[in-house]
């Protein structure tokens, strides 16, 4: 997914940019900034990083995305980020059922490769009542990075970010007015 990703992206950071990744997103975000460095010799100017374990800590938990659809339906109600329209009808539960365990496939077989940290500065988020994502696991994060390096611990769970959505969106404004100034 990386490896495509950066090509498409290469031409639109001329100037300098910040990364935002939520969950996957974060591992995402996180690997597609090594990959830029190992190919191109550039980073982001910061990391935003939310909802996230640290790359280099095993994922807490056995894997949920090969769960017999049931179960796995009872776990994504249990992590509260699918809308309730959508696990309340079966048709659209079926038609998303596929993209919804390949992302949690991505997520829970991802293997973490050791490499230098990231000269970038690290942001981390995490939700005060997420119970996987704790503010010790977050800590360690500040492993990936020589640059600047904040844990922000918000209300909500594991979707904090829509829950929290407007301190999350001025916190993320008052660090990158920061970086830019």
């Amino acid at each position: 997914m990386v490896e495509a990703l950066t090509p498409a992206l290469r031409p639109h950071m001329e100037e300098p940019f910040v990364f935002f990744g939520h969950s996957m997103g974060a591992m995402i975000a996180f690997e597609t900034a090594r990959h830029l460095r190992r190919t191109y010799g550039f980073e982001p100017v910061h990391l935003f990083i939310s909802g996230s374990g640290p790359p280099q800590l095993p994922r807490n938990g056995p894997p949920t995305y090969d769960l017999p659809d049931d179960k796995f339906t009872k776990e994504l109600e249990r992590l509260n980020g699918t809308p309730r329209e959508v696990l309340e009808h079966s048709e659209l539960l079926q038609l998303m059922m596929g993209q919804l365990r390949a992302d949690f496939e991505v997520v829970q077989t991802y293997a973490y490769t050791s490499e230098p940290p990231l000269s970038c500065g690290i942001s981390v988020f995490g939700g005060l009542e997420d119970s996987e994502t704790n503010r010790e696991r977050l800590a360690r994060w500040r492993e990936q990075s020589t640059g600047f390096f904040s844990i922000s611990m918000l209300p909500g769970d594991h979707f904090f970010l829509h829950t929290a959505e407007s301190l999350l969106c001025r916190l993320l404004s008052q660090r990158l007015h920061q970086i830019v100034g």
